[in-house]
């Protein structure tokens, strides 16, 4: 990201009127996009499935839910927090607070904030306390020696921090709240050493699942998704037996653009550049991270939630599909075998995925707004738009093609997402011809066997410099109608 950065400073230096502008548009002739529309509905073959990471749809994860629900709520887990600032991070110690008797805090680790670091120390007494910088973790030191910290914990900083904090020993349950591909190493080491996974960092299977999957099971832990729609089709597994599932389904906002046609966003786009900038980064529903947000509008976020779904719960990409939801009530469904569908409902509140990635198969009693199907009145669903969200296309695309391609698009994307971001002269239709002209690139190296974290490295390294390089083409280039 260094280097991303870097040049972003210098594509800022003569910015010219052109920002924003979009460059092209789509057409049906896209190989990508034909991929995408052809799924629709469970194609019902049985191919494409591989093992899950998640345990579900197997004799044995039927076997340890059961195990582990008779233990009752008399339970503790011992958890480590990978960004515990952000959050996700503060979130989950929210839960913490709820909940006491069941959760300690063994291991903190966050980006700079030396700050809120310290009052989090102070409060959870973790062992072991990381942050990003030298100069972070020196703050750190500063602020709790002046707070009278008397049971200090080994204050550690970087990514041997980031490792420290995922493979403490006392620690049973390592929650991945940190963004990007930094996500991937603490991960790989932490299941090494047998520990649980709640998975808040959709990198680490988008990007890694082909290096994760086999680890998981190897080492026999338990990988538990922590976002709502993942946790949601989760929830909806419990209980159903081996070859039981047949089709998931996602369920997404529809982002900023979901009331506009595909012919009036493509015309904002053209007109009013500077509006879809502003819109883009503002979501309908709730308050998110700016990447996220702008994820949501451009759909890239549920086309990578479909590769997250494959690798977590086994189902071939022809299997799973997506429908936009616009009052984010029903998290996510699963279609069983005799087409069943059982849904997961609830009010948006991230902290609902995250007790249950955490507390596993138990629920626990917290104080939070019961769902209210009368006041909501109505839920209503229909089909994504491919033409109108190419970035779906996309992902299937990637996904279907495996190996080190869905590296490729997770870090195409955050690299086009970020110059959007950045105002660098990019327009919103510009994000997903970045990402393609990068898959198409990148097929004269792909590796589809044997694939390792040095390759998922150096390819997410690849496709960001790929994307910065290219994008100085569609700066100034004419806009194709």
């Amino acid at each position: 990201m260094k280097f991303v950065s870097s040049v972003l400073s210098l594509l800022l230096l003569g910015e010219a009127a052109v920002a924003f502008t979009p460059q092209y548009k789509t057409t049906k002739s896209s190989s990508f996009l034909q991929s995408a529309a052809s799924n629709s509905g469970s194609a019902g073959t049985g191919e494409g499935w591989i093992d899950p990471s998640a345990p579900v749809n197997s004799e044995a994860a039927l076997k340890k839910t059961l195990q582990k629900s008779l233990e009752g709520n008399k339970f503790q887990k011992r958890l480590s927090l990978l960004g515990s600032t952000g959050s996700i991070g503060t979130q989950t110690l929210e839960i913490v607070d709820a909940c006491p008797d069941n959760f300690v805090v063994d291991a903190l680790s966050a980006g700079n904030n030396a700050q809120l670091m310290a009052e989090q120390v102070m409060k959870y007494h973790p062992k072991v306390a990381s942050l990003a910088t030298p100069e972070a973790a020196q703050e750190l030191k500063r602020l709790l020696t002046k707070a009278g910290c008397t049971d200090m914990p080994d204050i550690v900083h970087g990514e041997e921090g980031i490792l420290e904090a995922a493979t403490v020993a006392s620690a049973d349950t390592v929650v991945t709240g940190i963004v990007g591909a930094a996500g991937l190493k603490p991960t790989i080491e932490a299941i090494k050493l047998k520990k649980d996974i709640a998975l808040a960092n959709k990198e680490t299977l988008i990007s890694g699942g082909a290096v994760i999957n086999p680890l998981v099971e190897e080492y026999g832990i338990n990988m538990l998704p922590a976002d709502s729609e993942h946790s949601a089709i989760f929830q909806c597994l419990q209980g159903v037996p081996e070859g039981g599932l047949r089709r998931v389904i996602l369920t997404a906002s529809g982002g900023a653009f979901r009331d506009l046609s595909k012919d009036e966003l493509f015309k904002m786009c053209e007109e009013d550049p500077r509006v879809v900038q502003a819109k883009a980064t503002t979501h309908p529903n709730w308050d998110m991270g700016a990447k996220i947000t702008l994820d949501s509008a451009t759909m890239m976020n549920k086309g990578l939630e479909v590769i997250e779904a494959h690798y977590l719960f086994g189902a071939s990409y022809d299997d799973i599909d997506i429908v936009v939801h616009p009052q984010s009530i029903v998290h996510s469904m699963v279609e069983t075998q005799d087409t069943s569908c059982i849904a997961q409902l609830g009010w948006a509140d991230m902290r609902l995925p995250l007790v249950y990635s955490i507390s596993w198969p138990h629920r626990l009693k917290l104080p939070y707004k019961p769902l209210d199907l009368a006041q909501l009145g109505s839920l209503t669903f229909k089909a994504p738009d491919h033409e109108k969200y190419p970035c779906i296309g996309l992902a299937y695309e990637a996904g279907r093609t495996g190996g080190t391609m869905t590296a490729v698009l997770n870090a195409a994307n955050e690299a086009a997402n970020e110059m959007f971001r950045e105002d660098v002269g990019l327009g919103f239709l510009d994000i997903p011809k970045l990402i393609e002209g990068a898959m198409e690139a990148h097929k004269e190296d792909l590796k589809l066997k044997d694939v390792q974290l040095d390759d998922i490295l150096q390819c997410d390294e690849w496709a960001r410099q790929h994307v910065v390089a290219a994008s100085e083409s569609y700066k100034n280039a004419p806009i194709l109608l």
